[in-house]
C-alpha cells in the first residue's frame, strides 16, 4: 500500500486533466482482458471442435461397419451382390427422404436476409435523424390506433 499523507493535494484541473489519461488506461486495460479471454476460450473451443470432428469420423466408419455387416447378414439368405444392391436401394431412399425434407426447409428459410431486422433499423435510424413517423408498438387490439378519445 502506498501512503497518500505524503503527497501534495492537488487542483481540480489536475485530477480533469488527468481523466482521458485514466479513461485511455482503463479501455487499454479491458481490451487486453477481452484479448486474453477470447484467446482462452477459442483454444478451449478449438480443442473441443477437434475432438467432436474426431468422433464424427469415427462414428462415419462404424456407419460403414454396420452396413458391411448387414449386407454380410443378408448375404446368408441371398446371393452377395443383390444383398449389396438392396442395403445400397434402402440407403439412397433414406437419402433422398432427408434431402428433400431438407431442401423443403431451406427453401423456408429463403431468402436469408433478415428482413424484419433490417426494416427495424431503417426505422430506428430515420427516428434519429427526425425522419419518417415514430415507430409504434403493436397495441393489444392489432395495428389499429386509438381514436381522439383514445378509443379503439
Amino acid at each position: 500500500m502506498t501512503d497518500n499523507r505524503d503527497r501534495k493535494p492537488r487542483s481540480l484541473f489536475g485530477l480533469v486533466g488527468d481523466v482521458p489519461k485514466l479513461v485511455k488506461e482503463l479501455v487499454t486495460g479491458e481490451l487486453n482482458l477481452l484479448k486474453a479471454e477470447m484467446l482462452t476460450k477459442a483454444k478451449i473451443f478449438g480443442l473441443a471442435a477437434g475432438l467432436l470432428v474426431g468422433a464424427l469420423v469415427i462414428v462415419l466408419y462404424a456407419i460403414g461397419v454396420l452396413l458391411t455387416a448387414a449386407v454380410m447378414g443378408l448375404a446368408t439368405v441371398m446371393p452377395a451382390w443383390l444383398a449389396a444392391l438392396v442395403i445400397a436401394v434402402v440407403m439412397l431412399i433414406v437419402a433422398g427422404i432427408l434431402g428433400l425434407l431438407g431442401w423443403k426447409r431451406l427453401k423456408k428459410g429463403l431468402p436469408i436476409t433478415p428482413k424484419r431486422t433490417i426494416d427495424s433499423v431503417k426505422n430506428d435510424v430515420n427516428a434519429v435523424k427526425g425522419l419518417g413517423k415514430k415507430p409504434t408498438p403493436p397495441t393489444q387490439y392489432g395495428t389499429r390506433k386509438p381514436d381522439v378519445g383514445g378509443r379503439f
